[in-house]
């Protein structure tokens, strides 16, 4: 099953529960397990090559919408989904707190932050 991101897809793999995306050639990939009604998440990983766009976020994103739709309870054994779930609670304001996070980490990757410029004369 495929979910497009705009210009991205993610891939999930019910039976090997595995969501995965690929960008610039690079695999990223969450790993969970199922048990009864619980979604473990235990494992995300994003290549160096394509660090700090969000990925892990996006995965992570799709595998909470996943759960909600089947009325899994999601369990973060990861360090990275615990963090992601610290920050984003699992309702609605979450989710748009999530998005509005998504958007900031593009703006920042777009348009670095430059050195402050100089004040007063440094002669």
């Amino acid at each position: 099953m495929a979910y497009d991101f705009g210009m991205t897809q993610i891939d999930h793999d019910p039976a090997g529960h595995r969501f995965t995306m690929t960008v610039d050639g690079e695999r990223a990939v969450l790993d969970y397990t199922l048990t009864a009604d619980v979604m473990t998440i235990t494992h995300t990983e994003v290549p160096s090559a394509i660090e700090g766009r969000g990925i892990a976020a996006q995965l992570t994103r799709k595998a909470i919408d996943t759960a909600r739709e089947h009325r899994w309870r999601v369990v973060p054994a990861c360090s990275y989904a615990a963090s992601y779930l610290a920050r984003h609670p699992l309702d609605d304001e979450g989710r748009k707190q999530h998005e509005s996070d998504l958007l900031d980490e593009a703006l920042d990757e777009s348009f670095p932050a430059s050195d402050p410029p100089a004040v007063g004369d440094s002669s």
